[in-house]
């Protein structure tokens, strides 16, 4: 019976000490937080360092308030608040319980500068190493790589020996050498840092190691150590040349994304204009239509299935082809097949069409954009530590437009229709005579074309905005496309589609969007005066006339 009583008492006094305990360090957290609200920032720099060596779960919170400048000192008795909304009102708290406090003294916001911003990022990245998400811990190694404070060394040391994600490690050692560099004293240290910030291309650290070879006014260099300068220049030279072969892979790329769109926008009028030598001024509408189909598939998604979203793409696209090929039918049937043999005629009618389309889309949906949502599998990007971007919208982009390709190919050399519709491109009077129906191809040809565009603007809902005008961007350089490809052959207008797509991209740099498009306009109509049937002309009697 002792023996319990004993271990009773035993038992109450370890709870009563570490009761006391945790009331001693929340007593020490208030002091370290109420040193926030000091007038001279140097003590708040030593405030900052102090919560963060404590190591409390609740410092994070509190720093990133005084980072966002929601920190405030009540002068009746110098107690630190953070300041929070709720139901679009303030509302100010204690930092450490987070209950709401009522508050009729005046109010002082802590105030901070460059300094002690730089320390605060930094102290937060750290407090966010040791995070479970490895994209927290990425953006953590992030932040205590741009302050680079002396402080984060043994806490990033710490975090890097324990990390079992590789691309996590790759950024905590950037930013473990980062702060080596500038804060070290032994040369070979330094030299070492150097050495590992030139496994990684991208801008920043090019930009950290180009300070060390400043001059200064006095003609000495930022940094003194002959040996240091000569690692940063040895390194910068890889680097150089590293971020001109990714910043050339960058350009492929977008060069690559940019055919593809024009690729889906062009594909349909090579189609429309290589079967029936119609000039479609309303073919850039027919994109827009499919753009506008896609919102009005969204906004039913968000109203009726929001969880199906991440599906409404595919939705989209068959609804697309069908408003956008039956609009094209009705075009055809009944305008277009009264004018054939006319074609300054069908300019003149299709543009007036493409502007009746225009105003009724605006009379419909308003003049002003639509915004058609991503779903999340197309958000993001893959980012490599060279800063090589590839978004993950502008890869299925690239795909779609291929597979697309694909499908119409197949279309194309497998079925009847196919068949038909060769027969009609090649020679339209033969094919009338063996019994094919040449106004049925026609008008089918005229709505696969236009539905193939109204599949062109679901994809490029996701990059452009969806207003009336979005049509009227791309109708000139399809008509580019198909002409420099060859009228109506498909792969002609791939391969006129992605070289368009990629001289524009390398050209932009030198020259501008605009003087760029303007070279490359210049260039193709030389290249017309040579090849006017373009690079891949089409075969037949009724071609060759």
């Amino acid at each position: 019976m002792r023996v319990a009583l004993r271990i009773i008492a035993l038992v109450i006094a370890a709870a009563l000490a570490s009761t006391a305990a945790a009331q001693t360090d929340d007593a020490t957290l208030t002091k370290l937080v109420a040193d926030l609200g000091q007038k001279s920032f140097s003590k708040k720099s030593k405030a900052i360092d102090a919560l963060f060596a404590t190591g409390d779960p609740r410092v994070a919170a509190i720093l990133e308030a005084m980072l966002s400048r929601n920190l405030y000192k009540q002068k009746s008795d110098n107690a630190i608040l953070v300041k929070t909304k709720k139901d679009g009102k303030p509302v100010y708290q204690n930092p450490l319980t987070k209950t709401a406090i009522e508050t009729t003294s005046k109010l002082k916001k802590v105030r901070i500068n460059n300094k002690l911003r730089k320390k605060l990022r930094g102290a937060i990245g750290s407090l966010s190493l040791q995070n479970k998400d490895p994209v927290k811990r990425i953006a953590a190694a992030d932040a205590v790589f741009k302050s680079r404070t002396k402080g984060m060394l043994a806490p990033l040391e710490a975090a890097l020996s324990s990390e079992p994600d590789d691309a996590v490690r790759d950024r905590m050692r950037r930013a473990l050498s980062a702060i080596q560099l500038v804060h070290k004293s032994d040369p070979e240290v330094r030299v070492a840092a150097v050495k590992t910030l030139g496994e990684f291309a991208d801008p920043e650290v090019r930009g950290l190691l180009n300070s060390l070879l400043v001059k200064r006014g006095d003609g000495s260099h930022a940094e003194a150590n002959v040996t240091i300068r000569a690692a940063a220049e040895e390194v910068l030279t890889a680097a150089e040349r590293s971020a001109a072969f990714w910043g050339t892979v960058q350009n492929l790329f977008q060069g690559i994304s940019l055919g593809s769109v024009l690729l889906l926008a062009a594909i349909g009028l090579a189609i429309t204009f290589g079967v029936m030598g119609v000039i479609n001024m309303a073919h850039g509408e027919m994109v827009m239509l499919g753009a506008y189909t896609t919102f009005v598939v969204q906004d039913i998604i968000r109203t009726t299935a929001p969880g199906l979203f991440d599906l409404s793409l595919f939705i989209a696209i068959p609804a697309a082809f069908l408003v956008a090929g039956a609009v094209g039918v009705a075009i055809e049937r009944g305008v277009i097949r009264f004018l054939y043999g006319r074609p300054l005629e069908t300019l003149l009618a299709t543009w007036g069409i493409s502007l009746v389309l225009q105003q009724f889309v605006r009379s419909v949906f308003g003049p002003t954009n639509r915004e058609v949502g991503t779903p999340s599998w197309m958000q993001g990007a893959i980012q490599t530590a060279e800063g090589l971007t590839l978004t993950y919208n502008r890869i299925a982009i690239i795909v779609f437009s291929l597979m697309v390709m694909g499908v119409l190919l197949l279309v194309l050399r497998r079925t009847w229709f196919g068949l038909q519709m060769r027969a009609v491109t090649q020679n339209r009077p033969m094919a009338s005579a063996m019994g094919i129906r040449t106004g049925w191809v026609d008008a089918m040809t005229f709505g696969l074309g236009s539905g193939i565009a109204g599949i062109a603007g679901v994809a490029l809902s996701q990059i452009d905005n969806v207003s009336p005008n979005l049509g009227q961007s791309y109708i000139i350089d399809s008509f580019l496309v198909v002409v420099f490809g060859g009228v109506g052959n498909l792969w002609g207008t791939l391969v006129g589609a992605l070289s368009l797509g990629v001289v524009n991209k390398f050209l932009e740099p030198y020259a501008g969007a605009v003087l760029g498009k303007i070279f490359v306009l210049v260039v193709v109509i030389l290249f017309i005066q040579k090849r006017p049937r373009g690079l891949f002309a089409l075969k037949g009697r009724a071609v060759e006339s």
